[in-house]
């Protein structure tokens, strides 16, 4: 299966969605509105509705009214049509709405390593990543600091801020949040985890996540659609699905894709990734505890291939 051709190309110049929200003043008052939903939370899909203006008590995302940053560069890691010759300006959100027990970034997910910045600083560090040439500003870990990043965006898309934002996400966001950032949002980069909601309750302590992510996934992809590339192979907008494929099929990787090919396109753009390490509690889970095996990496590119998928990033499994 050729990964990557005939993807579809925009040749006009094009302004990120949030700048014509920025002219009619609606940008200004979604920021308003997000901010008043911090009162009663529902910016994710917890929906825990705890008045994080007032504490942090009882959010599993641990964040208050201040979004907690642990560091803002430009990254070379990411997808190729992200990173280009001059990086994806990364932000990493501390905290998170999940609890995924082999998380990589748990010092951050889980120690909540960072600091608190208020908007205004929120908005420099956007505005630093432009100024040093990066393609976008690529939000990680965002769910649980919409109506933070909702706050800063105003005040960076005044003082000159034009990159498009990726919204990079562990895909269990609710539908007031992707509300709220309907035509704010260009490249949406969700995660989907898993195909059976008890092995998500078991390995991210989180009950509804598959029906929570589908039905974030298919808004997005209302939002933006397949993703556009522009002449030089970099993301303008659209709509980007990773799965990381676990050991001993844990995450369901051929249901997954199914959803993906079936109830979304074929031509959506999926990285299918393959590295997957046991790291901070995921020695506590036997099935957790070893990399998957060659064979079962082609297998999840099989089910791919079987099921049709035609824009599989270039950085997937093999």
């Amino acid at each position: 299966m050729a990964a990557m051709r005939g993807v579809p190309v925009d040749t006009r110049a094009r302004e990120p969605a949030y700048v014509r929200l920025l002219a009619s003043g609606e940008l200004d008052e979604r920021a308003r509105i997000a901010s008043r939903h911090l009162e009663s939370c529902d910016l994710c899909g917890r929906h825990c509705r705890v008045n994080r203006k007032e504490s942090a008590r009882g959010a599993v995302c641990r964040t208050g009214e201040r979004a907690r940053v642990d560091a803002a560069f430009p990254h070379f890691g990411e997808e190729a049509c992200l990173t280009g010759w001059a990086g994806s300006g990364t932000i990493f959100f501390s905290w998170c709405n999940l609890r995924c027990v082999y998380c990589q970034n748990w010092q951050l997910s889980w120690a909540g390593e960072g600091r608190e910045v208020e908007p205004e600083e929120l908005a420099g560090m956007m505005l630093s990543l432009q100024r040093v040439g990066c393609h976008n500003v690529n939000l990680v870990s965002p769910s649980h600091v919409v109506a933070q990043v909702l706050a800063a965006l105003p005040i960076a898309a005044c003082e000159g801020l034009r990159l498009p934002l990726v919204y990079n996400s562990g895909g269990y966001d609710s539908p007031e949040a992707l509300a709220l950032l309907d035509g704010v949002i260009d490249i949406y980069m969700p995660d989907m985890k898993y195909a059976d909601p008890d092995l998500a309750r078991r390995y991210s302590h989180v009950r509804d996540y598959v029906a929570v992510s589908r039905a974030a996934v298919r808004e997005m992809h209302r939002q933006v659609g397949e993703l556009v590339v522009d002449p030089d192979g970099i993301a303008r907008r659209g709509l980007l699905v990773r799965h990381l494929v676990l050991p001993g099929g844990l995450s369901g990787t051929e249901e997954v894709l199914r959803f993906v090919a079936e109830e979304l396109s074929p031509d959506t753009h999926v990285n299918l990734m393959g590295q997957y390490r046991p790291c901070f509690r995921a020695f506590e889970h036997e099935t957790l505890a070893r990399r998957p095996t060659a064979a079962e990496l082609h297998e999840a590119r099989d089910a791919a291939s079987r099921l049709g998928l035609r824009r599989l990033d270039p950085a997937s499994v093999r």
